[in-house]
């Protein structure tokens, strides 16, 4: 479904049967370039591409979080809208999140990391690169704490290139 610009979370959710009944098998979805996105309830979703969705915001963030409980991979890079304070508030719906990519989310901030850590407690690989806001000691301060994560890709983030694998 990447680059359809014109479907809404609603219709899609219509056809897939989310919305009239019961929600499909689906596992994963791919919504990149989708901007008019609104709802999306798929509980069993297990990956979820947001990626270059710029009208994300917090509160859509949170919706997701909300219907797509079981995300396990989820690509949200190039979401300038999203904030430390919709993280705070959504990430305690994804106790299963192992992959996460938030490159270029120029909002976020070393407290995003602090959220992710206390709520994603299954994290293995996080992508920052490029996020203006985490600095290269917030990056080696998450990875310290979090022995079970194998690889946080932070490529220019505070001018420096850096990725971290175990």
């Amino acid at each position: 479904m990447a680059e359809c610009c014109l479907v809404s979370g609603w219709e899609l959710a219509q056809a897939l049967g989310s919305v009239s009944g019961a929600p499909p098998p689906l596992t994963s979805l791919r919504l990149a370039y989708c901007s008019s996105l609104k709802v999306l309830q798929f509980p069993q979703l297990r990956q979820l591409s947001l990626s270059l969705v710029p009208a994300l915001t917090d509160m859509g963030l949170v919706a997701v979080a909300r219907g797509c409980p079981s995300l396990e991979h989820w690509l949200l890079s190039h979401c300038s809208h999203i904030s430390d304070e919709g993280w705070a508030q959504a990430a305690g719906y994804w106790p299963r999140l192992q992959h996460l990519n938030l490159s270029s989310c120029s909002q976020l901030t070393e407290q995003t990391l602090d959220t992710i850590k206390q709520a994603c407690k299954q994290i293995r690989v996080l992508d920052v690169a490029m996020c203006p806001g985490i600095n290269v000691a917030a990056v080696r301060r998450f990875q310290a704490q979090l022995p079970q994560v194998t690889c946080v890709q932070s490529r220019f983030v505070g001018g420096a290139d850096l990725t971290l694998t175990l």
